[in-house]
């Protein structure tokens, strides 16, 4: 028998020894965690839209106690409502976003929350990145984003839309973002003219100060004038006198 065809089989057995094991190994290993989010109406300038988020657990001894969600650009925490989560869990506003929390889920259950946004942004994809925080302390920052072409290793959750609906126009902005931005406004004007205002009657009543001082050290000044004149008078007179006496 040829050595050919010994190398050939010898060969086809290696390679399908070789996709086995890759195969094996891939089922073997774990999947990787991630955060993921999906929307009911993923249109650009939708309004009223549920957004579903899922960030699945990855520690086997502790469970979910906060989710932080960074809003992307054009969604305002406070036109975020929640709309479902897990038992005992509220929903806080934050600068940037809001974050989900409440008691510890159980170790290996993932944190699934739902929220009402008022519209989402004129936009094709928007990025909601995620920190989750478990009962031992232990952090899972799910927060990049691709750059030149690559994947990342914890990427945020990304909502892919389509394009708005003919004729969508972005709604006015929130009302509680109106009223909380006023009133910082309005304020400074009255305590900056009550500051003027204040400054003005202390001028004035520190140059009056000035004018009766200035007031009172010329009256000084003339009756000490004065005693001297009459002093000097007197003292002429009464030695005037005096020779008048011894001459007679």
């Amino acid at each position: 028998m040829s050595s050919r065809p010994l190398a050939c089989a010898g060969r086809r057995f290696v390679l399908a020894g070789a996709v086995a094991l890759t195969a094996t190994l891939a089922l073997a290993a774990p999947a990787a965690a991630h955060a993921e989010v999906e929307a009911d109406k993923p249109q650009a300038l939708a309004e009223n839209v549920t957004l579903s988020f899922v960030s699945e657990a990855e520690s086997d001894s502790a469970g979910f106690t906060e989710l932080r969600v960074v809003l992307p650009e054009g969604i305002a925490p406070a036109d975020v409502t929640l709309d479902e989560g897990p038992k005992g869990w509220k929903l806080t506003a934050t600068k940037d976003g809001y974050t989900v929390a409440g008691p510890a889920l159980k170790a290996g259950v993932d944190g699934e929350h739902k929220i009402k946004v008022r519209q989402l942004p004129d936009a094709k994809e928007l990025a909601f990145k995620t920190v989750e925080t478990y009962s031992d302390g232990e952090v899972s920052r799910w927060i990049e984003l691709p750059t030149g072409g690559k994947e990342p290793e914890q990427p945020a959750p990304v909502l892919k839309l389509k394009a708005a609906a003919p004729g969508a126009k972005p709604v006015s902005p929130s009302p509680t973002a109106t009223v909380s931005a006023t009133p910082s406004a309005a304020a400074s004007t009255p305590s900056t003219a009550a500051s003027e205002s204040d400054a003005s009657p202390a001028a004035s009543d520190t140059a009056a100060d000035e004018d009766d001082g200035r007031s009172s050290g010329a009256l000084v000044a003339v009756m000490v004038v004065a005693l001297l004149v009459l002093g000097g008078g007197a003292w002429w007179l009464v030695k005037r006198r005096a020779a008048s006496s011894s001459e007679s």
